[in-house]
């Protein structure tokens, strides 16, 4: 796990060197290991390369016998002429020695910066040897270099794993870029008006480079402040800045790197109709969650995880507990968690269920409003945009809490949901989905049990399954009006947004996909929940030098839960059913039982609406005049009504806030112009 860049020269020659070395200095908390450097210069047709070290560089790597271990440091001097270079900052866990180094070269031909984990390279490796290819390292990076030489850009098939890396082929001039299935590793560029293109892990490495002049993309920021969406689509909130999305790769000719990067998708979900018994379906999910949690358990440093007493990272810390029973010399596992001192936000009565009567070393923390305050900031500028709750928050406390008790990579129970059905709305998608499809018994049956469940009021579930209902009648091109479509409010400045307004949770025509559940499975993987949630973990986690792996993103088993039958996933409207029937006898009951789901929440309604109020209310103000006219006065009346009781607290407050702070952090600035 690591943190990478890349700047090439375009137009006008820049100092390459010294702007590289300045956005990796500005991404160093995702690798603090190792620094290294290759510089690359064309010359009567033929690429040189010169590589370099830094200040992180370990002394072993420049003593290393490898070709593509520096020995010499940027701080040494050297002679600035090259056309394009790679940074490499490493976060060492696997082959911890300099043969790990990075940038790394491969044939002396290939040359990879690069971000993850292959979690299947040891079998790749296998594989590869008996077609030849030799290793000089125990390390994934050169297994990826190996594949990609055996099996060109199919090589992205044959890996379990996430990843974002640039490949660079000497002898054929090509730029290989490519980021894993589902997006766990961010992959950004940014391309200056044919003065040069740049590519970093994170936003924040474009700072450095001269000529950066942050400006808002208006219809982004619309989404966020509006709906809650960031990462639904390759754009970011910084215009011009766009992200290689979950599953796409680029492969151009170095010398053409000028024009437009042209982005193609190399993974789609296999989708089928093929099902089983529940029975024989709950074995397989139970074999292959299995199966991803032992893959991710491979580590050279210490590996803990992260547990909040909901299904998900329960199942991963009592799937690993049951394999320790197996393998005699197992050190005790480590769970990390947050608490709440507020009883309706805290989970340990589960955390608890999960950890008594085994090996386990549970470490808790208890996020508060005032750490929040001095937190906040440092927060924000680690992940680049505005986040949508402070429960971003109390995974912040988590990871800093494991890297206080020196762990170095954490599995979490990220990715379980989408792929589901598992959040409470997807009841009322299940409903509309049998309603759409005339399945009228099965309809009155579940709209009794909705009238006897706490699942809110009965009226507002009708509400939500009507709606539902009308923006995706799979059976029906009729378009919304445009007066239904028009969702503007008045906190928001609509002259100077300028900007299309869009209803939330509406899909994209997908014929692959024959009912609204599975279809929405999808979008909440591709779209609208889990780029976010990965966007989040992936900085939460880095900001602390950890290492955040995602079982239940295993791709093998997301394809085959999320093409299991509607009537698996929700039964008698319990949620993630085939779950809690996969894992009877494993969990707890307790906790394979609950309906609520929290994870890592805080208590952030009774902190604005209770606690300190007056804060939050100076915040908003701030937020305000932050926004550059953005945000309208009438923010503040809709503060008051939900302080008051007259309206119901929702997320919007803070996505104001943490906005407005966002704005004035980055210095984002605002233009007259419509964003295209």
């Amino acid at each position: 796990m690591c943190g990478i860049a890349a700047f090439f020269n375009i137009g006008e020659k820049k100092s390459i060197t010294t702007i590289l070395k300045d956005m990796g200095s500005l991404i160093e908390h995702r690798g603090p290991d190792d620094e290294g450097y290759a510089f690359f210069s064309e010359k009567q047709g033929v690429w040189e390369v010169e590589i370099y070290g830094g200040e992180k560089t370990n002394k072993p790597v420049f003593n290393s016998e490898h070709e593509y271990c520096p020995k010499k440091s940027l701080d040494n001097g050297f002679d600035d002429c090259f056309d394009f270079g790679f940074c490499h900052r490493r976060l060492s866990i696997i082959d911890l020695s300099s043969a790990g180094h990075q940038p790394m070269s491969y044939k002396n031909r290939y040359w990879i910066t690069y971000n993850g984990e292959i979690y299947n390279y040891i079998e790749l490796k296998d594989k590869l040897r008996e077609l030849g290819h030799n290793f000089r390292s125990n390390t994934d990076t050169e297994v990826i270099l190996a594949a990609y030489d055996q099996w060109g850009i199919d090589c992205q098939n044959h890996f379990i794993g996430m990843w974002a890396f640039l490949i660079f082929d000497i002898k054929e001039g090509k730029l290989f870029g490519s980021r894993d299935r589902f997006g766990i590793k961010p992959f950004y560029y940014w391309h200056s008006q044919n003065e040069h293109i740049a590519f970093a892990s994170e936003i924040k490495a474009f700072t450095k480079i001269p000529g950066w002049n942050p400006y808002l993309n208006k219809q982004r920021a619309y989404d966020f402040l509006v709906h809650g969406f960031i990462d639904h689509t390759p754009e970011t909130l910084f215009k011009d800045v766009f992200q290689l999305s979950g599953g796409d790769y680029f492969l151009i000719d170095i010398n053409n790197i000028g024009s437009e990067i042209l982005i193609k998708k190399w993974y789609n979900f296999p989708f089928n109709e093929d099902h089983i018994s529940l029975k024989e379906s709950a074995n397989i999910y139970l074999k292959k969650l299995s199966e991803s949690v032992n893959i991710h358990l491979r580590s050279d440093v210490p590996i803990g995880s992260c547990l909040s007493g909901g299904l998900d990272s329960s199942a991963i810390v009592t799937l690993i507990s049951e394999m320790n029973k197996n393998n005699a010399g197992q050190i005790s596992q480590h769970t990390f968690s947050a608490r709440s001192s507020h009883i309706k936000w805290d989970e340990f009565e589960y955390m608890y269920e999960i950890v008594k009567g085994k090996k386990i070393d549970a470490h808790y923390v208890t996020p508060d409003i005032n750490q929040l305050w001095q937190d906040l900031k440092m927060i924000l500028w680690h992940q680049d945009e505005p986040f949508r709750s402070t429960s971003i928050f109390a995974q912040w406390c988590v990871f800093q809490l494991a890297k206080n008790n020196k762990v170095k990579v954490l599995l979490d129970g990220q990715g379980a949901d989408e792929s589901i059905g598992g959040y409470q709305y997807f009841i009322s998608i299940y409903i509309a989905d049998k309603i759409i499809n005339w399945e009228l018994i099965t309809v009155i049956k579940m709209l009794n049990i909705l009238r006897r469940k706490d699942y809110g009021t009965f009226f507002e579930q009708l509400k939500s399954i009507g709606y539902f209902i009308k923006i995706n009648h799979s059976k029906s091109d009729k378009k919304i009006s445009d007066k239904e479509e028009m969702i503007f409010p008045m906190w928001m400045n609509k002259n100077i947004m300028n900007v299309h307004s869009t209803f939330p949770l509406s899909l994209p025509n997908n014929k692959n996909l024959k009912n609204l559940f599975t279809n929405y499975c999808y979008q909440q993987i591709k779209h609208t929940s889990l780029p976010a949630l990965l966007h989040y973990e992936d900085r939460n986690s880095m900001a602390h030098s950890i290492e955040s792996r995602v079982p239940f993103l295993n791709h093998h088993f997301v394809e085959y839960t999320i093409n299991l039958p509607p009537d698996y996933k929700i039964k008698n409207l319990i949620t993630k059913y085939i779950m809690r029937i996969a894992l009877k006898g494993i969990l707890p009951e307790k906790v394979r039982c609950r309906m609520d789901k929290l994870g890592f929440e805080t208590p952030e309604e009774y902190w604005v609406c209770n606690e300190e109020p007056d804060q939050f209310r100076t915040y908003l103000k701030n937020a305000i005049i932050q926004s550059n006219g953005i945000i309208t006065s009438d923010a503040l009346t809709l503060f008051e009504d939900m302080i008051s009781g007259k309206r119901k607290y929702d997320g919007l407050i803070w996505r104001i806030i943490i906005f407005g702070m966002w704005m004035d952090l980055f210095q984002v600035k605002t233009d007259n112009s419509k964003n295209n």
